[in-house]
């Protein structure tokens, strides 16, 4: 279903997919329920312009939103690292809609020129 390429599960160890299972679990397992939880949740970090502009773009459009905000670019890229590797998507901000990871600002403000954003 996915473009993206994926390592195919059979072609990682056990033990490979604990280490990654277990990377700071409790961090995944953190955002995974503010996701599942709260309609609109914007996960990103401090000093970046462009986690910046999404929120803005969100307050703006009068969506409510939930924001994580995860340490700074020097701080904290292990634990962000684990949300990278749980949601497959590589950089920062996160949106996620109805649980729904729909990518970072530029996808958002393509959603806002479409009218789709959630009310």
């Amino acid at each position: 279903m996915s473009n993206r390429p994926v390592l195919s599960p059979e072609k990682v160890s056990p033990e490979a997919d604990a280490v990654v299972a277990s990377f700071h679990r409790d961090l995944v397992d953190e955002v995974a329920a503010v996701v599942a939880r709260d309609r609109v949740v914007v996960v990103g970090m401090a000093q970046n312009p462009v986690v910046k502009a999404a929120r803005k773009l969100l307050t703006e459009a009068g969506v409510a939103f939930t924001y994580l905000e995860y340490g700074s670019y020097l701080s904290e890229w292990k634990r962000r690292l684990a949300i990278k590797l749980w949601a497959g998507f590589p950089t920062f901000p996160m949106v996620f809609i109805d649980g729904v990871l729909v990518g970072g600002h530029s996808e958002l403000k393509k959603l806002k020129d479409a009218g789709k954003l959630p009310t």
